[in-house]
């Protein structure tokens, strides 16, 4: 029998974490050799937000370098995780009537590599990524991620990857560590203990939680992987944090592990 894989959403931060050992990246591997195995992971990133549903369907996805003014080492950084067009398939069934592109020509962006890097480290495991359709609400991106569910019982990790709180105009740039802002951490505060008591109706509509929601996601693609994730949990399912903290005043590096 498969073991009803977790899902987890991972506060991915500043693509340097691909190359840094720290808290974050540490924890992010121990979560890796803690977890059962994935047959395959299917992950929903911040950085492949676009105006369409499109899942990658190549059987050797590109490490897609999708950022500006980081030093080289990080543009070499590669990720050579096999695809799975069988897998991509799948995801297209269980969405429909949703049309789901198969698509070809992105691979896996920065949301997705500078974390498995840590997790999986050996890239041996099948990487599906599932396209956020920026023009959809966030309820219909809740639903997507109750259609998925079904693929924590065939092994499929369900990965979303962005950040609770993501306010980079506000963010500290440099090697100084700096306070958290007090709107970051009640609302990061206020979203735990939602989850915690399975209470998803207010993370959907977010944006009539007040004023520490909107400077916590003043855009939407960072926080929406998330719903994707608590969607897929099923009823009394335990719920974690096991990667805590907040970068540079305003992004939340919290993880949320679903299992």
């Amino acid at each position: 029998m498969t073991n009803l894989m977790p899902a987890i959403f991972f506060g991915h931060g500043n693509p340097m974490n691909a190359l840094l050992k720290n808290a974050y990246t540490e924890a992010w591997r121990n979560i890796g050799t803690q977890m059962p195995r994935p047959k395959a992971i299917l992950a929903i990133s911040a950085h492949w937000y676009l105006p369409a549903t499109l899942v990658t369907a190549e059987s050797a996805p590109r490490t897609i370098h999708d950022f500006g003014g980081f030093p080289p080492e990080l543009h070499r950084v590669e990720y050579p995780a096999p695809g799975s067009p069988e897998l991509a398939k799948r995801v297209q069934a269980l969405l429909a009537p949703v049309a789901v592109e198969l698509d070809e020509s992105w691979g896996l962006d920065h949301g997705t590599w500078s974390v498995l890097c840590h997790v999986f480290p050996q890239a041996d495991i099948p990487v599906v990524q599932l396209s956020i359709d920026e023009t959809q609400p966030p309820d219909f991106h809740y639903e997507m991620g109750k259609r998925l569910a079904p693929l924590r019982d065939e092994g499929v990790l369900i990965l979303g990857s962005g950040n609770l709180v993501h306010n980079l105009h506000t963010y500290a740039w440099g090697s100084h560590r700096v306070e958290p802002f007090d709107w970051a951490v009640r609302f990061e505060e206020q979203a735990r203990t939602l989850l915690l008591d399975g209470n998803h109706a207010p993370l959907i509509a977010y944006e009539a939680l007040g004023r520490d929601a909107m400077l916590s996601v003043p855009t939407p693609e960072h926080y929406l992987p998330l719903l994707y994730v608590i969607a897929a949990r099923r009823e009394g399912e335990q719920i974690s944090f096991p990667v805590e903290g907040v970068d540079g005043g305003s992004v939340s590096m919290l993880t949320i592990q679903i299992g």
